[in-house]
């Protein structure tokens, strides 16, 4: 199991995960990315255009493993990089 950082972000904004998370299936990296999303849009309510905002993951060494842009509670798909 490991742990990673779930960092948000539009690149003037950022919700930072000082904590993180144990995942531990990379694959499930994904769905925590689409869960935080949905949670910063949902405490940043007054915000409408979520086009640029994304989560990047990161394992505690700093190394970017994930880029998932937010998907606006209207549809749409996800994008991993």
């Amino acid at each position: 199991m490991a742990r990673y950082r779930f960092h948000a972000t539009n690149g003037f904004a950022f919700v930072l995960d000082a904590v993180g998370r144990d995942v531990r299936r990379p694959e499930r990296l994904t769905r925590r990315a689409s869960e935080v999303a949905e949670s910063v849009m949902g405490q940043l309510n007054d915000q409408e255009d979520w086009s640029e905002w994304s989560v990047t993951v990161h394992d505690l060494s700093g190394r970017r493993v994930l880029v998932q842009p937010f998907v606006s509670q209207a549809g749409g798909a996800s994008q991993a990089a």
